[in-house]
Parts: structure tokens; C-alpha cells; sequence
């Protein structure tokens, strides 16, 4: 059995130590973060080696950044989405995973967000997410467990909103934002929370302000999306709510998914 989980951490420094808390009481295999908001250099890199997991890291400074972590021998595969030129903002690196007899690939992805709509910042989000799709189709092609996880900046239907009218607007839940996001999933990939979990309402992302958290008013943005060979080794997946109860959390919450390798 291999975990594999997905956690937006806002600041890796600033919150190192829920970080480690949370390796040291889960232990999952691997772990795909984002929003590190560090370059290379400023990773706490010795505290998380110190527990086991080999590391992979494409950083900016004070914003994005995504990073891998795992607890099994891996090798970069890409340390940017193909298709964007050399200056795209750090949002997503891929590894391969040597998981015992099996190899999973595995991508830790941040999404733009694409607000406000009326600007090319929309644009920008859309264009990201058919590039995701092109990239997707080609690693398909390849017939093996691929995980693609991450913040999608994308909420896939009126249940993964507390408010659905109040935040239609919104480009993380705007007609086009959906329809890319579904475009990705039907080039043949399974949502492993959708696909084990049908009860609305059920969200990774709370913001800081008017105590959203505490009214559990939040959103549903962070995915793991699992090829048809990831999919056939799905054993559980689930969102872990308990980091954004503790003391100076990041506003989303992991999510993992258990797959038997």
C-alpha cells in the first residue's frame, strides 16, 4: 500500500512545524505540496530528509512553488508543465516513483487561480488548464498509475461550494473554469475522492476571513486525479481535515488517496 497525498501549505516555512507534526503522525509515501512560496535554497530541506523522504522542488520566491516529497527512490521528470516557456511561475514538477514492484507517476500541481475574470488573468488560467489536458492525453499514452495532484483552483460542481450563487462569479467556479476542469477528466482520468466519496459538501479549502472555518463554509479546489491504471489499485481517499484545526494552519487541508502497489 502506497499514500499518497496533496496539501497547498501556504508558506512551507511558516507553517514547518504543522508540517512535520503531520509527516511524523501520517507517514504517507508521498507528498505533493504547494504554494511552498520559497526558492530552492530557502526549502527546509534537513527536517524533511531527517524523517526519510528524498525531495523534489521547483521554488519561487515569496509566491507558487510546488514540491514532492517521498519516502521511495524517485527521478524528475519535469520541473514545469511541457508546452509554457521557460519564465512560466513554478507550478507543477512530475516524478516517477519507485513504489516496490510498481512505478506511480506522480505531479504536484498549482493551478492559477484566474481572478479577476475580465482580465487575461482568466485567459491565462484557461490556456493553463488545456495545456494540462495535452499533457495529460500524452502521459496516459503511457498506460501506467499516474497521480496528478494539487490546488486546481477549480470547484467541479454546485456541491463542492458552500454558496453556489454567491460565489457563480467566481473563477473558480465559472462555467469555463468547470468545463476545462471536466475536459481534463475525460481524457480518462477518475477524481479518487469522487470515486469513493458521494456525500456533498465536503471541502479542502476554508477561508481566513468571517469564520468560514469555523461554519465550515468552504470550498473543494484540491484534487487527485488518477489515471485508469491508478484507479484499478484505488483502496481509499479522503480529505484530512484536522491541519486546518490546529494553531496558524494554511487555509486548505490535505487530501489523500491509498493505492495497493
Amino acid at each position: 500500500m502506497i499514500r499518497i497525498a496533496s496539501w497547498n501549505i501556504n508558506s512551507v516555512r511558516m507553517r514547518i512545524g504543522l508540517l512535520m507534526e503531520w509527516l511524523r503522525q501520517g507517514k504517507p509515501d508521498v507528498v505533493l505540496l504547494q504554494e511552498i512560496k520559497c526558492l530552492v535554497d530557502g526549502f527546509p530541506r534537513l527536517e524533511v530528509e531527517d524523517l526519510g523522504y528524498n525531495l523534489a522542488i521547483v521554488g519561487q520566491r515569496s509566491y507558487n512553488g510546488v514540491a514532492i516529497l517521498s519516502r521511495h527512490p524517485m527521478t524528475v521528470e519535469a520541473d514545469r508543465l511541457p508546452g509554457f516557456i521557460d519564465d512560466e511561475p513554478a507550478r507543477y514538477v512530475e516524478a516517477i516513483i519507485e513504489a516496490g514492484p510498481k512505478i506511480v507517476r506522480v505531479a504536484s500541481l498549482y493551478a492559477p487561480n484566474g481572478n479577476p475574470t475580465a482580465s487575461d488573468k482568466f485567459t491565462y488560467k484557461l490556456a493553463w488548464f488545456d495545456r494540462l489536458r495535452a499533457h495529460v492525453v500524452n502521459l496516459l499514452a503511457h498506460e501506467e498509475p499516474v497521480v496528478l495532484g494539487g490546488d486546481y483552483n477549480v470547484v467541479p460542481s454546485d456541491d463542492d461550494v458552500y454558496d453556489p450563487i454567491g460565489w457563480k462569479d467566481d473563477a473558480l467556479c465559472r462555467p469555463e473554469s468547470r468545463a476545462a476542469f471536466r475536459r481534463i477528466i475525460h481524457s480518462g482520468l477518475t477524481d479518487a475522492f469522487r470515486a469513493l466519496h458521494a456525500e456533498p459538501h465536503r471541502y479542502t479549502f476554508w477561508d481566513y476571513q468571517a469564520g468560514r472555518w469555523q461554519k465550515d463554509e468552504g470550498l473543494r479546489i484540491d484534487h487527485l486525479l488518477l489515471s485508469p491504471q491508478a484507479t484499478d489499485l484505488l483502496a481509499g481517499a479522503d480529505i484530512d481535515k484536522e491541519p486546518r484545526g490546529k494553531d496558524k494552519p494554511s487555509d486548505h487541508t490535505p487530501v489523500w488517496c491509498d493505492l495497493e502497489v
